[in-house]
């Protein structure tokens, strides 16, 4: 049997939340449709946020001319919530979904911004509603995942993963997810194994590789922790990471 601190329960279950809105947010401005994503280093990170709230501001205003426009509320939301403010986020979306009650493209949106702001219940509905099972679309799985998990449904969720990632084989997003999933259902071999093959990835970015070393330090495995990390941050940044982390786990070795 696996005992874990509740911080470090904590740290999983907000670990999944980053890693649904990473998929979103993350990376280079590219609105609706862009899913490109890159490493945060500081400066990344502060170049991306000038571009976000620039964004912000242009959408902002096509969205407060049109508020009924679909494609003005999804990209105000998206850069809302790239900023970090959610809450606005998911008041702007769920007009649209009043707007468009059938649009699934605006209730996956929906669904995800509902998960931001803690809202599970809800955001379940929703997302049931944001794609068909003839056609599935393998990111509302993955959120529909995410719920399942922050609802403590460890096995429906993994059940959800596996099935986004048929669409999707090796998807590092919902690898990632799968992991942290295992981990929450206190299988850190299993967790360890499916992160390990999502930091591989050529496209993972370095909050897979983090997720990854939350769980090598849940099992006590500093040190490689701190070498998954070098990976992907600079030694301020790793310094700092693994003082949250021997924090959080109550780890010290």
């Amino acid at each position: 049997m696996v005992f874990w601190r509740a911080a470090a329960v904590s740290a999983l279950a907000l670990s999944l939340g980053g890693c649904l809105s990473s998929g979103d947010v993350t990376g280079s401005i590219g609105l609706i449709g862009s899913r490109k994503t890159e490493p945060q280093t500081q400066a990344t990170a502060a170049r991306g946020e000038a571009e976000w709230r620039a964004a912000a501001q242009e959408w902002g205003k096509h969205y407060e001319a049109r508020p009924t426009d679909k494609q003005a509320a999804l990209n105000y939301a998206r850069a809302l919530r790239a900023l970090d403010q959610r809450a606005q986020a998911a008041a702007v979306l769920q007009q649209a979904a009043l707007h468009n009650p059938k649009d699934q493209e605006v209730l996956a949106a929906y669904g995800k911004a509902l998960i931001d702001v803690g809202r599970f219940k809800e955001a379940e509905g929703v997302l049931a509603r944001a794609h068909t099972p003839d056609k599935p679309d393998w990111r509302v799985l993955s959120a529909q995942g995410t719920v399942a998990d922050q609802l403590g449904d460890h096995a429906v969720a993994q059940r959800f993963y596996l099935t986004a990632l048929k669409i999707v084989p090796g998807e590092p997003s919902v690898l990632s997810n799968l992991g942290l999933s295992y981990a929450l259902s206190k299988q850190p071999a299993e967790a360890e194994r499916v992160l390990r093959e999502a930091a591989a990835h050529p496209r993972a970015d370095a909050r897979v590789k983090q997720n990854l070393a939350l769980v090598l330090a849940l099992q006590g495995k500093l040190a490689e922790a701190e070498q998954v990390l070098s990976q992907s941050l600079p030694p301020s940044e790793v310094a700092a990471y693994m003082a949250y982390l021997r924090q959080t786990t109550g780890r010290r070795a």
